[in-house]
């Protein structure tokens, strides 16, 4: 059975489709900045998702549609395996940025190259919406830093203080489309 990647449309993205997305994901590594230097620290906890963490995830994502941004996913035998999403605001002047506001694949997809394959979409999508590089809020898993470092990712040239008070946690990257 092939993976299907499609464009979700606002009305498409609901809780339901959630059903069988595995978002667990167990870290122990995660990158820190500490004097102006990145390093590697233990730090190990669980990340997953609660309902209301779907709940607000299905408004967040019908919203970035329903202002012009982009929602893809991905499927695999009619069932949600993965999913980026790439606001429709450019931002951080001569830079250009668009930002990538989630990209996830299920824990039992993982390593199929979706996640990739999301990646390059949601580029295609911001270079021809005019953006010059995708602005990511990173997860700090040393595991998905080393997936964006895959995909050409750098850290970033001007942070959005926005994300770096949500996230403070978070690595701030940015790659070129």
């Amino acid at each position: 059975m092939a993976i299907i990647y499609k464009k979700l449309q606002e009305g498409e993205i609901r809780q339901e489709l959630f059903l069988h997305f595995i978002r667990h994901q167990t870290v122990v590594k995660c990158w820190r900045k500490e004097n102006d230097k990145w390093v590697i620290k233990d730090d190990p906890f669980i990340d997953d998702w609660s309902e209301a963490d779907y709940k607000f995830l299905v408004s967040c994502l019908r919203n970035t549609v329903a202002t012009g941004g982009l929602v893809c996913a991905a499927f695999y035998d009619g069932v949600l395996k993965g999913f980026v999403s790439v606001e429709p605001k450019l931002f951080g002047g001569d830079h250009k940025y668009l930002d990538l506001s989630s990209i996830h694949v299920s824990e039992d997809m993982r390593g199929k190259g979706i996640g990739t394959a999301l990646f390059r979409a949601a580029k295609e999508w911001a270079k021809a919406h005019g953006a010059k590089k995708l602005y990511i809020s990173a997860h700090s898993a040393v595991e998905s830093q080393a997936f964006y470092y895959k995909m050409g990712c750098a850290e970033a040239a001007v942070y959005n203080q926005a994300h770096v008070e949500a996230e403070p946690y978070d690595c701030q990257l940015e790659c070129k489309v």
